[in-house]
């Protein structure tokens, strides 16, 4: 396969991931995505008055937090479910595929990517366009996912290892000369490497605590890619999965059931000059 026909395979792949899933993610992973937000937004200087765009909006979390404080929002995602449910909040938002954005050329304050960049199957031309959209001076700030993972991040996908399950062909998959190093170092660099001047990054750990019943959801319902894993598997696996997860939950259960699952992301941010 050809790299354009990976980086096409893997965008495919992440379009079809999300469909349909919107009120799925709402009830699962939304929260735990929605941590970083008030750093984000600090990060990227929202503020009173701010031209802001939340790129990968989601259900609007970020977009919401941005109007909250006084700015300006614009929003955009790949998925029709995620902009109506981002509009049903208020929020302006319209669809929109990185890296081609329906916005002109320095149109915005700041931009903010609420783990967006781990879904795009040209990360470097994705950063590109936001550069584009940003005005002399504007400062972006992005979420990802690290190479460095929390005991929580594991806690589905060992299930689903104890419970035998074969993951399927069809996974998104980033083509290797597409891809970089999911570090703080990495982070950094990329935003360097797209222009943006005074570019930095570190880590962000939190303990997301969530009901059993809400973390299963999630790849229940077929969210992200550990949900295509579970959602791929005869019905006899998936309750092998289940019975492991139950077990494994253990090690992260705390006070009236409840778990408290480490998880470790990226923060970068930069300034276009």
């Amino acid at each position: 396969m050809t790299p354009t026909n990976r980086t096409e395979a893997f965008d495919a792949a992440e379009r079809a991931m999300w469909q349909g899933r919107t009120e799925a993610y709402a009830g699962s992973f939304a929260r735990l995505c929605a941590y970083p937000v008030e750093a984000l937004l600090d990060a990227a200087g929202a503020g009173e008055g701010t031209r802001v765009l939340d790129v990968g909006t989601g259900t609007g979390t970020a977009a919401v937090a941005a109007l909250a404080r006084g700015a300006r929002v614009s929003a955009v995602d790949a998925d029709a479910g995620m902009v109506a449910a981002a509009c049903a909040r208020g929020i302006d938002a319209r669809t929109g595929v990185l890296p081609e954005l329906p916005y002109p050329d320095g149109e915005f304050d700041a931009v903010v990517g609420n783990f967006v960049l781990n879904h795009v199957g040209r990360p470097r031309a994705a950063l590109a366009e936001l550069h584009r959209v940003l005005r002399p001076g504007g400062r972006i700030a992005l979420t990802t996912w690290s190479a460095k993972r929390g005991a929580g991040q594991d806690l589905l996908g060992r299930a689903c290892e104890a419970g035998g399950a074969v993951p399927p062909s069809y996974l998104p998959r980033l083509d290797p000369a597409e891809d970089w190093p999911r570090t703080a170092e990495g982070l950094a660099q990329l935003l360097g490497g797209a222009g943006f001047v005074a570019a930095e990054a570190a880590e962000l750990a939190w303990d997301h605590r969530a009901g059993v019943e809400e973390w299963w959801s999630g790849a229940a319902g077929g969210v992200a890619t550990i949900g295509l894993v579970v959602t791929s598997q005869d019905p006899q696996t998936v309750v092998r999965i289940r019975r492991e997860y139950d077990r494994l939950c253990a090690e992260h259960t705390e006070a009236e059931g409840r778990l408290a699952l480490p998880h470790i992301a990226l923060l970068g941010s930069g300034r276009r000059a």
